[in-house]
């Protein structure tokens, strides 16, 4: 099988992430974060986001998500986020795990985007002791069909969440995607999302997130409540390490820009070669496909890994190592299916 475009998890790492992983490796350091190359990496982040927050590593991002959504809400509370959100489909109920109960409520909207009317409708829901009320919105930039919130978009889906007092996280998963599509990350802190998951595994390092608190009246106890969750690296370096390697040379982003061209230049094939036609505009590094079954049946056979997504329309994902040669035989395989 050919895994090229089935996710940007199955790339490998980026040569500058092993580089700093070699490089954070060397000698002897404090433990537990307390390390120089956790500090830099850390640093990395901050001024990207024009921030002083706190910054720590993690292992995944589901739990770098499900922690940051169950410090912004109590058990008997909700999280407001897209239908399509991965916090709503793929992390088997972790925010309610680690939330010891908080609930999740989805909200429709094109592409991944949560519709702002949909929202509104949600925020004037009255309050009754029968279900849990929402506390916190989750957004996620770039979202899951490949879509690049705007600054106004974001402004006015956080404006009238923080008017009724909720917090707001953002999963950053293929944040550099957003980056290199045009996104300002100084947006984020600007805009007043609470908490983030800045991407790591999808951009090329490890399994590597970072979690970036800049309501820093959340990080009481966090190193507590990290140890707890099992996401305290006694070997931090090797965790911060591959990040900061990114980081320092500017791969993150120059990663991030090459997936989505790569994407740019499938989607285009797709348009003008082949018969069927693209699900969603194609906005950073995924293109999604509306093929039949029958065909999507074949262009696996043929070894391509694809697979249909949420709205039924099949997703391509294109990486920081995504080749050009490889977009056009995915191109020609796909013209070949008519």
């Amino acid at each position: 099988m050919r895994y090229d475009f089935g996710s940007d998890n199955t790339a490998g790492m980026a040569p500058s992430a092993l580089e700093g992983l070699i490089q954070a490796n060397a000698g002897f350091v404090p433990s537990y974060g307390a390390d120089a190359i956790t500090a830099r990496a850390a640093d990395q982040i901050r001024q990207r986001l024009d921030a002083d927050a706190e910054v720590r590593f993690v292992f995944s991002g589901t739990a770098a998500n499900a922690i940051a959504l169950s410090m912004l809400t109590y058990p008997f509370e909700a999280v407001l986020a897209h239908n399509a959100a991965h916090v709503c489909t793929d992390e088997t109920g972790a925010p309610g795990f680690f939330g010891q109960g908080v609930g999740l409520i989805g909200l429709p909207g094109f592409s991944g985007r949560i519709d702002p009317l949909a929202l509104k409708a949600q925020l004037t829901e009255p309050e009754v002791g029968h279900r849990q009320p929402p506390a916190a919105l989750s957004l996620t930039q770039a979202t899951e069909y490949g879509a690049v919130y705007t600054e106004e978009e974001l402004r006015h889906l956080i404006e009238p969440v923080k008017a009724c007092g909720y917090g707001v996280h953002m999963d950053g998963a293929r944040l550099a995607n957003a980056a290199a599509a045009g996104f300002d990350l100084k947006d984020i802190a600007r805009l007043g999302v609470d908490i983030l998951v800045f991407g790591g595994a999808k951009a090329g390092a490890s399994c590597v997130e970072a979690l970036v608190l800049f309501d820093k009246s959340l990080a009481r106890r966090l190193d507590n409540r990290l140890k707890q969750a099992g996401q305290t690296a006694s070997k931090a370096r090797t965790l911060a390490g591959p990040m900061l390697g990114l980081l320092e040379s500017g791969d993150w982003e120059a990663g991030g820009a090459h997936a989505n061209l790569m994407a740019q230049r499938l989607a285009a094939g797709i348009a003008t070669r082949s018969p069927f036609v693209l699900a969603h505009p194609v906005e950073s590094n995924t293109v999604f496909v509306r093929m039949p079954a029958e065909a999507h049946q074949r262009l696996k056979a043929l070894g391509w890994a694809c697979y249909q997504f949420d709205d039924g329309s099949v997703r391509f994902v294109c990486s920081w190592a995504t080749q050009k040669e490889a977009v056009d035989e995915l191109i020609a395989a796909i013209a070949g299916l008519n």
